[in-house]
């Protein structure tokens, strides 16, 4: 229960999602956090044992507002947005933290949307939490927004969006050179009308801007703004007769009315433990298979939330590398995985963490890539001991975030490292009987 001399804004919280917001007696803000049921949400601050810091935040707290929102997709926007405004003391952790991810998007003729950490951010010159961009980030990105407490759900809540304003990661299309040569064969998204066609050049760069424009919209919290533009532009395109593509936005305003967010319900993200394991919610573990140098392959395995998730596991035939050549075979996997972020961003996102099996060579080549490519991803490395108990994580040790990473998920590490084993290994079997079969059937 929440103690009556606790002021409510209208006397109760609501059962529906929103933003909720914490003041003291002196009318300070002490903290914003989101919730996909207000009324629960803030309860539970008052029921559940806390930590010191969550305690002595309750007890500070003398007045409590909200805003109810249509959706938990807009609590999670608006969240955002008032913690980058308001910048209250209670959400230190989400300014501090700058392995939280942060929306940019991008200053190009065809701008896309792409995730970067607050330490990529800042080592770009651009400070991630300011409210304005300076000369160096306008550069770069036409928006910033962030920080996103929870990668999942930034990631999900981007992935919705699309359905009703279609983005695109394409490269710009060549100039046609003749006729011959024919129409850009369309990406997979633009197949199922999440790409407007940059891939093919069937969209101009102002009417793409207009796009984006509208991505940006949503996420500065204009929703309404949009759902008014497209019905202008249905309207008009009624009256036009252009039946196609006034349905095509008849559609898009539903989706965008009725925004199905149940994928972002698994539960609040908490200002201080809403990063599972240890702040792990997404692992990458990666590992090379060959018996004396014959057909080499490596495995990407990923847990998230510390569960396998089988269906982002990824399998590579290494081609560049001949003869046992574990850290070379790596460098190969990685330039490929990393690749897969430009292009397909929402299908490969960046992991919180790359587990590598393999010690100081394996490591320092992934950081290499890493560093070549201006990526900032925490790396350990898994170098095998007698049993797993005397396993040996290899690290930057002078990395405090990797340290804490270390201390806490060595566990869950070691987990993701065996499955990367097993999955290569198996890979690497199938290979083998395939090839032992040729050879077989050729001395038949």
């Amino acid at each position: 229960m929440i103690p009556e001399s606790i002021r409510i804004l209208h006397g109760e919280l609501p059962d529906s999602p929103g933003v909720y917001l914490y003041y003291d007696a002196n009318y300070r803000l002490l903290y914003i956090g989101k919730a996909t049921s207000l009324k629960k949400r803030v309860g539970s601050y008052f029921t559940k044992a806390h930590n010191s810091r969550i305690a002595d935040l309750v007890a500070n707290i003398a007045s409590i507002e909200y805003v109810q929102t249509p959706t938990v997709i807009e609590a999670l926007v608006l969240e955002s947005n008032q913690i980058r405004k308001h910048q209250p003391p209670y959400n230190i952790l989400s300014r501090d933290d700058k392995s939280f991810l942060y929306l940019c998007i991008t200053n190009e003729d065809f701008p896309k949307p792409l995730f970067f950490r607050g330490l990529d951010l800042e080592r770009m010159g651009i400070q991630p939490f300011s409210r304005v961009l300076s000369p160096v980030a306008k550069k770069k990105f036409l928006a910033v927004f962030g920080p996103y407490i929870s990668s999942r759900s930034l990631r999900t809540a981007l992935n919705l969006v699309r359905k009703s304003i279609p983005w695109s990661v394409c490269e710009n299309p060549p100039p046609a050179k003749g006729e011959s040569e024919g129409v850009p064969r369309p990406c997979f998204d633009a197949q199922i009308h999440r790409c407007p066609g940059v891939c093919t050049g069937s969209i101009s760069k102002v009417d793409y801007r207009k796009i984006i424009r509208q991505l940006m919209q949503f996420f500065e919290g204009k929703k309404t703004s949009i759902l008014m533009q497209m019905t202008r532009e249905m309207k008009r395109a009624a009256i036009a007769k252009d039946f196609e593509r006034a349905a095509g936005l008849r559609n898009k305003i539903n989706a965008l009315e009725h925004v199905n967010d149940v994928a972002l319900i698994t539960r609040d993200d908490d200002w201080d433990g809403g990063r599972e394991i240890g702040g792990l919610q997404r692992i990458e573990a990666y590992d090379i298979a060959n018996i004396s140098g014959t057909s080499t392959v490596a495995s990407m395995v990923v847990f998230e939330h510390g569960q396998p998730k089988k269906s982002a596991y990824r399998k590579f035939k290494i081609k560049s590398v001949e003869g046992a050549n574990d850290v070379a075979a790596m460098e190969e996997v990685m330039r490929r995985r990393l690749h897969r972020l430009r292009t397909s961003p929402m299908m490969w996102p960046l992991p919180d963490v790359m587990v590598i099996d393999g010690g100081e060579g394996q490591v320092n080549r992934v950081n290499a890539v890493l560093a070549e490519l201006g990526l900032t991803i925490p790396v350990i490395g898994i170098a095998k001991g007698f049993d797993r108990k005397q396993d040996r994580l290899v690290y930057d040790e002078s990395n405090a975030d990797l340290q804490k990473i270390a201390a806490s998920s060595k566990e869950i590490l070691q987990k993701a490292r065996d499955e990367a084993h097993r999955f290569a290994g198996a890979y690497h079997r199938v290979l083998r009987s395939k090839a032992s079969g040729i050879i077989l059937k050729h001395h038949r």
